[in-house]
């Protein structure tokens, strides 16, 4: 699926690169037309070579023809766009804007200059801005499209089971090594001292800007440790439901242009400006940070970790036991220190209990995947029933802290089973379910929507049969 059905957004990424060239095809012509939006002889051109080097870099090639499978990935982006607009399909223009003013204000650092921009692409900033625009708001209307026709499938126990049964043994996915594992963690006894020391930064930093001798946005670029500082600190206009309860209580009582005083989450410390609101969504920006330690307070918990360690080791203390005593994580604490995805659950607002993992494969560490690159540099040079060495580490929210690492279980790479890989066979079975709704409800768009493919573009291998019309043949 992440190959099939997701791919127009996917693309839709990919095509934005269009607009990173040094020189810009002014001569062009339209090659199809779907609903209202013309696909041009250029995009298939670009997206075919994004599509050539992606597999290049990937190590893969295909024997269809790039240009053809770029076509037909326009195709669906233009129709999911389409329908976006027919079905008035929400979108976040703020969020628009600011995938905009980061693209082109890559683009100026890449090329040294708005003028060397200017220069290489033969055309006024506010130009390439709007081309820009256009394209970041087809690929943003063509995913909530997308999504907004399979995030109704749903799947139930019956249909994992019928399609476990229902598949060739050999043909089961291949679930690559796993690991189980316990930790026991400690932050920074020093950790109310560094909070201190936080905000009183912040406090400084509010009184700079409420005198006027600095710029919220300004400070926010500088200093602030989430992503959002590339935007001086702002944040997409939402709901008081979409931020935790400390941070939507201060917005909430905020009127434009005020600032805060220091909110405390569980992201760090947070000074908080209002923009502005618009019904129920609250548009602001802030500057987060997160405490900081000396190196006496860091080295504290590590050597306390490393005591606890050698009288596991001694067999003077167990692990489960001394993770009972003196692990700060709450979650598994009571459960001999046995590491969960609960974390990345609770990020998600998923508390449905089904979905609690304790075997993670290589991928699940690291950047999105819930599980700290710490973890699985420990565990890759432990044998089953080793204790690591304490590390330095962060939890899922970027709050430094301490642990120490026990590799319970490695079980070998193996064909998924319904009693071992229940959560991954469901994902697999919707996955598949998804992408036959999709291609379902593709073929009825088709249908309904003009499409229009210019002859010498008719003959290509295409995945849906369908987009030539008959009355094209």
């Amino acid at each position: 699926m992440k190959k099939g059905i997701l791919t127009a957004v996917a693309v839709a990424l990919a095509v934005t690169g269009l607009y990173a060239e040094k020189r810009f095809v002014m001569l062009d012509k339209v090659v199809a037309v779907v609903g209202n939006s013309s696909i041009m002889h250029s995009e298939v051109e670009q997206v075919a070579n994004q599509l050539v080097e992606a597999r290049r870099a990937e190590g893969y090639t295909s024997d269809r023809d790039p240009k053809n499978e770029a076509l037909e990935q326009l195709l669906m982006q233009k129709l999911l766009y389409n329908q976006a607009l027919i079905d008035s399909v929400e979108v976040s223009t703020a969020d628009i804007v600011q995938r905009v003013e980061a693209r082109v204000q890559q683009m100026t650092d890449e090329a040294g200059s708005v003028i060397e921009l200017e220069r290489q692409s033969h055309m006024p900033v506010y130009h390439i801005r709007e081309l820009i625009r256009r394209q970041v708001e087809e690929q943003t209307y063509a995913g909530a499209m997308q999504q907004q026709v399979i995030g109704k499938v749903k799947v139930v126990p019956g249909e994992v089971e019928h399609y476990y049964n229902n598949t060739d043994k050999s043909e089961l996915p291949i679930i690559a090594e796993q690991y189980v594992y316990a930790h026991i963690t400690k932050y920074p006894e020093g950790m109310e001292e560094a909070k201190r020391r936080t905000r009183e930064r912040l406090l400084d930093m509010r009184e700079r800007i409420v005198t006027g001798k600095a710029q919220f946005s300004t400070l926010a670029r500088m200093y602030s440790v989430d992503g959002a500082a590339i935007r001086g600190g702002e944040l997409e206009p939402t709901t008081l439901q979409g931020w935790v309860k400390p941070f939507a209580d201060a917005v909430e009582e905020l009127k434009p242009g005020q600032v805060s005083e220091v909110v405390e989450t569980q992201f760090g410390l947070h000074i908080i400006q209002m923009i502005d609101k618009r019904g129920s969504l609250y548009h602001c920006r802030h500057i987060v940070l997160r405490p900081t330690f000396t190196t006496d307070e860091i080295v504290a918990p590590m050597l306390k970790l490393d005591s606890i360690a050698n009288l596991i080791r001694k067999d003077s203390l167990t692990f489960e036991a001394a993770a009972m005593a003196h692990s700060d994580d709450k979650y598994s604490k009571q459960n001999g220190g046995i590491v969960t995805n609960h974390d990345l659950l609770e990020h998600y607002s998923a508390f449905d209990a089904k979905l609690t993992a304790t075997k993670f494969l290589k991928e699940d560490f690291g950047i999105g995947g819930g599980k700290s690159i710490d973890d699985y540099n420990a565990i890759r040079y432990m044998k089953k029933g080793d204790i690591s060495a304490a590390f330095r580490t962060s939890d899922m929210s970027g709050n430094e802290m301490c642990k120490i690492i026990k590799l319970l279980d490695v079980i070998p790479a193996h064909n998924a089973t319904l009693d071992e890989d229940y959560l991954r066979l469901e994902q697999i079975a919707l996955e598949k379910k998804q992408e036959k709704a999709f291609q379902q409800w593709l073929d009825t768009k088709i249908d309904a929507m003009y499409i229009y493919i210019a002859p010498e573009y008719r003959q290509g291998e295409f995945v849906n049969k369908n987009w030539v019309k008959k009355e094209q043949k």
